[in-house]
């Protein structure tokens, strides 16, 4: 972890403003993005330090959404599908707006009800280049494409395909 700087302090957690939600290192959050016809961005929260005003900062680790990736979004994303990316940020804590859980792909799929904060993440991303990992997913079906949880499969009972 990085040292704090000269006039910074860490701080253990942030209560969300307006909220009695507390956000700590590890936790993911909803970030407000500049344009309010976009959703939420969404992160992970890495670090929370004060300045000696007491002005509160997030370093966060951003998740990205299949259609902000090179290559965009593909018919085996999910709705509610994130890419962990390698890009590193410092916010103002002002703009988280909410907690969000990010599961992982199996745990997700296992989920009995999906909620409004509920997103799965089964890929890393590599932000200047574009690249995955894994680079690679196990298929499934004749359309021989990765599952997608926001669709129906159902296994053939004689070859046990989906």
């Amino acid at each position: 972890m990085a040292k704090t700087r000269p006039g910074k302090r860490d701080l253990d957690s942030y209560t969300i403003k307006g909220t009695n939600k507390v956000v700590r290192a590890g936790d993911c959050v909803l970030m407000r993005p500049s344009d309010t016809d976009k959703p939420s961005y969404v992160a992970r929260v890495e670090k929370i330090e004060a300045d000696n005003r007491n002005n509160v900062k997030v370093r966060v680790r951003w998740y990205y959404r299949p259609e902000e990736s090179i290559g965009g979004r593909r018919q085996f994303h999910g709705a509610k599908e994130l890419f962990l990316s390698d890009h590193y940020d410092v916010q103002s804590a002002h703009t988280i707006e909410g907690k969000c859980t990010v599961h992982s792909f199996k745990n997700y799929t296992k989920l009995e009800n999906v909620g409004a904060e509920d997103y799965y993440c089964r890929f890393e991303y590599k932000a200047a280049t574009g690249g995955f990992t894994p680079d690679r997913v196990a298929v499934y079906c004749k359309c021989e494409m990765p599952y997608n949880p926001d669709d129906l499969m159902v296994q053939c009972e004689g070859c046990k395909d989906w």
